[in-house]
């Protein structure tokens, strides 16, 4: 039988869609790229065909070309919600949070059934820190599609953040019952609750003795163990579990330290006193608080007081300082902090990037005066927040180098502070780090606040009074509640918060001090006192 000429069309579009498809699932990108220009070459106007074109750049991270296709998809079937949803993702990528937000309602108006849509938008909605619509359209996705983890996961994490660790756990021992190798609800369930036995250290590793694991999923499995056994104290078995895990995750990462130097020494020497204040004048607003300075140090105990007092909202880790300088100086090197970044901030017109922030901000900012945004790295920015936002305040947090420096060596991250793997690296950078901070100090001291871990800790009540003094706010005493907050926290600190202030975590690096040796030499020669507190 002969077919006909659209009816033979049709059929070779599906087959070459079909190929397309299960190309980039075995991650054939090329044999996929081939694809779709074979099909768009037949019929330049295929929903399909400039679908896939879109997942091919995204796998390729051309992010241009990934923008192009998704939006020409909107075009052809303006109420195409897997579309519309790439959109959101990527505009989130470049900090455009209202262009992300009206992305999300054209999904929303399309009501989709496809649990891989729903999701998605639970994970950008996350990203946004919107956690409250992240669990309903999570909840959509697991309504649709039941028992698949991958979106229990997401769900189990949403509890975390929102203090319900009692259903996450529920959630969690779904998951390892439906899929018992899946590492990351492992380490999700041994971060949510402390660990009483051993029974769940001993499951996980039999898991890892009876299973090849990718590197960076192993390291999951020595990420969780090492905290369970933390919990119960056995504190060398911890440490050498921390150890095996940050082994196997460093060599999953790309950090090039020589880069990072170059970049630390740049900042030092161009942003100084004299380009802030060059008499050009910022944007005026006051509203921006910025809570900073290294992971693991009490940025969100500092944030949560802050955001307790009832003239502050939480908007959460932003990276839309950094995206307004990118997009300002079409800065389009991948890497999130770079010397050419900096170079290519020097001439911006400060005040412009100041209104950027403010715009890109604005879903975020709650219905309060003042947000805190509180993404650490952004010490790297204080120059240039004092530049564009004078009028914003700037709280910086110190801790014990050791402390630190182990807090954050012992954390699994996502990809960020890719020093974090290696002892040495580990202190070599937060050497940098601190230079850089007295360096900041010296030329602006006047202009932010440090604020001690220890000391907040240890006696709260006059340190959150001389912190919210330093923002210019009245005095509540809900400041001091701190942990009585409902609203979600999406940071490695999401079970500490919930607790009141304690001083458990003051010189824990004490238990490991025979390991923890070639950190606090490079730390000692580059003349960084070492606290004397015990644990």
């Amino acid at each position: 039988m002969v077919m006909k000429p659209n009816a033979a069309k049709t059929a070779q579009l599906q087959t070459l869609l079909r190929q397309g498809f299960e190309a980039l699932n075995r991650g054939q990108v090329q044999r996929a790229s081939d694809c779709c220009r074979q099909i768009l070459g037949i019929q330049p106007d295929l929903v399909e065909g400039h679908f896939l074109v879109g997942l091919v750049a995204l796998e390729m991270r051309d992010r241009r070309t990934a923008l192009s296709a998704f939006g020409s998809v909107t075009k052809l079937q303006p109420d195409h919600p897997a579309a519309w949803a790439q959109l959101a993702k990527l505009f989130i990528g470049d900090g455009q949070l209202n262009r992300a937000d009206a992305a999300l309602e054209k999904v929303a108006r399309a009501d989709p059934d496809d649990p891989l849509v729903c999701d998605l938008v639970g994970t950008i909605y996350t990203r946004m820190g919107e956690h409250g619509s992240a669990r309903e359209w999570y909840g959509k996705a697991i309504k649709i599609r039941p028992k698949h983890p991958p979106y229990l996961l997401n769900y189990a994490n949403n509890l975390v953040y929102h203090g319900e660790t009692g259903d996450a756990e529920k959630v969690l021992r779904e998951i390892i019952t439906i899929d018992e190798n899946n590492p990351q609800a492992h380490w999700v369930l041994a971060s949510a609750r402390k660990a009483e036995d051993r029974a769940h250290i001993e499951l996980m590793q039999t898991l890892l003795s009876s299973h090849k694991q990718h590197p960076r999923l192993e390291a999951f499995y020595h990420y969780a163990i090492g905290k369970e056994l933390e919990d119960l104290q056995a504190w060398d078995d911890a440490f050498e579990a921390f150890q095996r895990g940050a082994t196997v995750r460093r060599k999953t990462v790309e950090y090039d330290e020589a880069a990072e130097i170059e970049m630390f020494e740049f900042l030092a020497e161009r942003f100084t006193a004299d380009w802030v204040d060059d008499g050009s004048t910022g944007h005026d607003s006051n509203a921006p608080i910025f809570v900073l300075g290294q992971p693991r140090t009490g940025t969100t105990l500092i944030e949560r007081i802050i955001t307790s007092h009832s003239q502050v909202h939480s908007a959460g880790e932003l990276q839309q300082f950094g995206m307004a300088v990118r997009r300002l100086s079409e800065h389009t090197d991948p890497r999130r902090f770079s010397k050419q970044l900096f170079e290519s901030a020097l001439g911006l017109d400060c005040a412009r990037v100041g209104a950027v922030y403010m715009e890109s901000t604005r879903r975020v900012q709650g219905d309060t005066p003042r947000f805190v945004d509180k993404l650490p790295q952004n010490y790297f920015y204080i120059p240039m927040i004092l530049k564009a936002l004078p009028n914003s305040r700037i709280v910086h947090l110190t801790r014990d180098p050791m402390d630190s420096c182990f807090a954050s060596y012992k954390q699994l991250f996502a990809d960020a502070y890719l020093h974090s793997y290696d002892l040495e690296e580990m202190a070599r950078h937060h050497c940098r780090y601190r230079r850089l901070m007295g360096v900041w100090r010296e030329r602006f001291g006047e202009r932010f606040l440090d604020i001690s871990y220890e000391d907040t800790v240890s006696d709260i009540e006059p340190n959150a009074r001389r912190l919210v003094e330093f923002l210019d706010l009245p005095w509540e005493d809900a400041c001091l509640r701190f942990h009585e907050q409902k609203h979600a926290v999406s940071t490695a600190s999401a079970v500490q918060v919930r607790e009141p202030a304690h001083t458990r975590s003051i010189g824990r690096w004490r238990r490991y001090e025979t390991q923890l040796q070639p950190m606090r030499k490079i730390l000692e020669q580059h003349g960084i006192e070492i606290r004397g507190a015990g644990a």
